[in-house]
């Protein structure tokens, strides 16, 4: 299957295909994860994940088009809501820094897909500087949530990912800008010796995720997702329990 942008998000490409967000979900809920694969599940679509949508448009060069399929960004009055605002100040700031947009200036969105850990995986790179580097957007709260999200494991994949199928080996860089009042930017190299740590967490891991994916082994459920809750049946339980949490 050759993936491309209409296809790369469809059922039949998730089906075939691992990606790091995908990795995370079994990591998070393998019931979850197995359940959006197989459309019976939809993560909803939160405030936070569109201001980073809509910075990313800018970056693909897709921001009109973004604007005209999400009329949630717009009041009553036809005026962008507060939070995308503040996305459009964040672009501002982070278009005018040149070492930011260095680091950005690479291929946008560029799609691979390869083998690894007996799995075939795909990717899609916000900005790839062949020989250079590999460096993705991120908009959070703050620095300090980065390693909240796990971006080791992103790194470790696309840096292989870029090594099966080019033979070089780069190193990844986040691009981050914050949503703070006064938005602060950096550019965060991911050391070598951290993806390489999440590169084996992954080669652990993976074979398993890959038997509930396909049906040779039940997933788990972990009772505490969105999606845990919403098929769960009501039990009885000692109130004493509350107290320890």
């Amino acid at each position: 299957m050759t993936l491309s942008e209409e296809n790369y998000y469809g059922e039949e490409a998730n089906r075939m295909f691992f990606s790091v967000s995908q990795y995370k979900d079994f990591a998070k809920c393998e019931a979850m994860a197995l359940a959006k694969i197989r459309g019976e599940y939809k993560r909803p679509m939160t405030r936070a994940l569109l201001v980073g949508s809509f910075v990313d448009s800018y970056f693909e060069g897709t921001l009109p088009q973004f604007m005209q399929e999400n009329p949630e960004l717009f009041t009553r009055k036809n005026e962008l809501k507060s939070e995308f605002r503040k996305a459009n100040e964040i672009i501002g700031r982070v278009s005018s820094d040149p070492m930011f947009m260095r680091f950005m200036s690479g291929e946008k969105q560029k799609i691979m897909t390869f083998e690894m850990f007996g799995v075939l995986w795909k990717m899609k790179m916000d900005s790839f500087l062949d020989g250079t580097c590999i460096t993705d957007l991120k908009i959070v709260a703050n620095f300090r949530t980065l390693p909240l999200w796990r971006y080791d494991l992103q790194g470790a994949v696309y840096q292989k990912g870029v090594e099966l199928v080019t033979g070089e080996t780069l190193p990844f860089y986040l691009a981050v800008a914050t949503k703070e009042r006064v938005t602060d930017l950096d550019i965060f190299q991911i050391p070598q010796s951290t993806l390489d740590m999440a590169l084996r967490e992954i080669e652990e891991r993976i074979g398993h995720y890959a038997e509930v994916k396909h049906g040779f082994a039940p997933p788990k459920y972990c009772g505490e997702c969105d999606y845990c809750k919403s098929i769960k049946r009501a039990a009885i339980r000692n109130y004493n329990e509350l107290l320890e949490m």
